[in-house]
């Protein structure tokens, strides 16, 4: 019964993240235009769809991946692998993220980090940098003291934990304010956003899949239940992957 309930969770879970990177792709092509690399307005699209799926949906769901029982009796150095890839790729997605949004300011000579959107948005960045470094520091490379690795590993998931919830507030942040943006009313041609049209309601809706995505991830985080048992093999927990006997 546990196991099953894990499963449902892991299965919302993922639906959720993908239902979340389908809204804001489709919000920036049926709204938004579409997408180019030209330091145009379809450039700055490629930034919530990046960072969404990127700092949202791929960091979230490399979370978890300890979590899923069926792994519990093997060695934990393949999730290692997978929980480090996975956040290489959210770290390489959201940098051309911020690609996207700096050439897109500067090509217009718009002013760069003025709002509090792009405040928690490269705060989010710079402290995921730095995690992920030190992560790979201390639990990949074969160097590392054990007394370091087990000093960091309770920092490294409270750390975790942080980032996961800035990076949901700068999307939620960011969604509001694109919406002030480019909902004017009269003076570009749209509804104004206090009408509510459907374009609003779309990303509303994204924002709302979003913050569930969050929950049902810290719901598999928080329970006791989901854990990975300790099987006594701590030398396998800690080893780096680089050790690992074939």
């Amino acid at each position: 019964m546990r196991s099953l309930l894990f499963y449902l969770s892991y299965l919302l879970c993922l639906c959720l993240g993908i239902l979340s990177v389908v809204f804001v792709s489709y919000w920036n092509y049926k709204w938004r235009g579409g997408f180019a690399w030209d330091g145009s307005g379809l450039q700055f699209n490629w930034h919530p769809v990046l960072m969404v799926t990127g700092l949202v949906v791929l960091y979230g769901n490399a979370a978890v991946v300890y979590r899923v029982p069926l792994t519990w009796r093997q060695s934990k150095q393949p999730w290692k692998l997978l929980h480090a890839g996975l956040l290489f790729l959210a770290f390489v997605l959201s940098v051309l993220g911020l690609c996207a949004v700096f050439d897109y300011h500067n090509a217009g000579s718009t002013p760069n980090l003025y709002s509090l959107h792009s405040w928690l948005g490269i705060c989010t960045t710079a402290l995921f940098t730095a995690q992920w470094v030190l992560g790979l520091a201390a639990f990949l490379l074969p160097w590392s003291p054990l007394a370091f690795r087990k000093l960091l590993k309770p920092i490294h998931v409270w750390m975790g934990s942080i980032i996961f919830f800035l990076a949901i507030a700068s999307c939620i942040s960011g969604i509001n304010e694109k919406l002030f943006f480019v909902l004017k009313g009269n003076t570009n041609q749209t509804q104004p956003y206090s009408k509510l049209p459907p374009e609003a309601v779309f990303a509303n809706s994204l924002g709302i899949l979003i913050v569930a995505f969050g929950l049902v991830v810290y719901k598999i985080l928080s329970n006791p239940d989901w854990q990975r048992p300790d099987l006594g093999r701590e030398e396998d927990s800690f080893r780096p992957l680089i050790q690992e006997e074939s």
